[in-house]
């Protein structure tokens, strides 16, 4: 279970200087848009796994299935409702989208695929679902318009029920397979790109380009978080419950709290209140995975 810990971790970390990158794109793309050509771009990299002799060896029709729903609603809807949130509300804010994950996963999963957590377990979800609401109600940089916040927030409660979605999807089809978190990975990116190339629109040439160029940041940022990311998240799926690995992923909000300065957000105390309780919580749930 330590692997899948240590993954989750990592997932997290990636996704949090993803999100940075994101936030820093000079564009003027739709979220839509942008979702299509960071998965075009995480499909192209772990296109070659899906090439490997033996990658298809043991798949079932089911398994494949789920997968390539995982990819449709947690990846081309929950990205899409996320990036929406990320202008809206800023990084910190917008690493939320898990901040009431950790227990509804964990409920869940009990209903839908008989998983049991212990009650250390139980009470370290708590205090990272506590410290991630403490983050989510401090408000964000730059004085967004109410309607823009209210917007931003239902961005996050949809890509919440998408990426829990995607999440069970995922863990049932991973738990017991032979399957390789790339090429899970990579199943679920080509199934995100396919869904979603009919109903995005690409940008006009009428559109304004950004002076500076865009690209080394779209591609970092593809890199870490779709590729990177989203193998890290499938290995986590594949070796914890559903809870314990949302739990952990969850711990993005956490990680932004020393990059916040650089979008003019100011944590204050509340902010590291919410960092010391998520590490207390993580120490919890690497101490249950190893007992």
């Amino acid at each position: 279970m330590l692997i899948g810990v240590m993954a989750a971790l990592l997932a997290a970390f990636c996704w949090t200087i993803a999100s940075g990158l994101w936030r820093r794109v000079p564009t003027s793309l739709s979220a839509l848009q942008l979702n299509l050509l960071k998965n075009l771009i995480g499909s192209l990299t772990l296109l070659p796994v899906l090439l490997w002799p033996g990658a298809w060896q043991g798949v079932s029709a089911p398994t494949l299935l789920a997968l390539m729903l995982s990819g449709a609603l947690g990846i081309a809807l929950g990205d899409s409702f996320y990036f929406a949130a990320l202008r809206r509300l800023g990084t910190r804010r917008s690493l939320t989208l898990d901040a009431g994950g950790p227990a509804l996963s964990a409920l869940l999963a009990q209903l839908t695929l008989a998983e049991s957590l212990q009650l250390q377990q139980w009470l370290a979800i708590a205090l990272i679902s506590l410290a991630v609401l403490i983050v989510a109600r401090q408000a964000p940089p730059g004085g967004a318009p109410a309607r823009e916040q209210g917007l931003g927030l239902l961005c996050i409660a949809l890509g919440l029920l998408c990426g829990l979605a995607g999440a069970l999807l995922s863990r049932w089809a991973l738990a017991g397979s032979s399957w390789q978190p790339l090429t899970a990975a990579a199943v679920r990116l080509l199934a995100a790109l396919a869904v979603m190339l009919p109903w995005v629109r690409l940008p006009s040439k009428q559109q304004p380009r950004p002076a500076t160029a865009r690209w080394p940041l779209v591609l970092l940022a593809t890199l870490l978080g779709t590729s990177l990311g989203i193998v890290l998240q499938q290995a986590s799926l594949q070796q914890l419950p559903v809870g314990l690995a949302v739990s952990l992923l969850a711990t993005a909000p956490l990680m932004a709290l020393p990059l916040s300065r650089l979008e003019g957000d100011q944590p204050g105390w509340p902010g590291a209140l919410a960092g010391g309780l998520g590490f207390v919580g993580v120490l919890m749930l690497v101490s249950a995975a190893q007992g």
